[in-house]
């Protein structure tokens, strides 16, 4: 298979530092939160995760639904929450929490489009078998 798209983001500083794609596009400071002893007030890797898997979920979702040809009432909404962990053997582990909204679709038919999106989304097949991720139809 041959790579569709390719970025790169630079990091110096961790949790408490700053990111910059390689277009400057992106560029921001990264805080560690405040409930996790830091000062917060600037965004943290796990709301820059919890925003790449919403938006790439949602576009599979869209993509999912122009395949089967389902036309919601408004546009579909992820809200993705994305929780960081002790993992037992002294790291650290993520969780994921995706909430989906599909109006004027059935709860049933909406249930098998995210079942879909699932095995379609990257950010999904990318943490399969290694990040518990829980979806749920809104």
């Amino acid at each position: 298979m041959s790579t569709l798209y390719e970025t790169t983001v630079e990091v110096s500083g961790g949790r408490n530092g700053k990111i910059k794609s390689e277009d400057g596009i992106l560029e921001l400071e990264v805080r560690t939160p405040k409930e996790l002893g830091g000062v917060g007030g600037h965004t943290n890797p796990e709301q820059l995760f919890a925003a790449g898997y919403a938006a790439c979920f949602d576009s599979a979702l869209n993509l999912v639904m122009s395949q089967v040809k389902v036309k919601p009432s408004a546009p579909s909404i992820v809200k993705a929450t994305v929780g960081l962990k002790q993992n037992g053997q002294g790291g650290y582990g993520l969780e994921v929490a995706l909430a989906v909204t599909i109006p004027g679709v059935s709860q049933e038919q909406a249930q098998q489009l995210v079942e879909k999106t699932h095995t379609v989304c990257p950010y999904s097949n990318a943490t399969r078998g290694n990040v518990d991720v829980q979806l749920q139809v809104v």
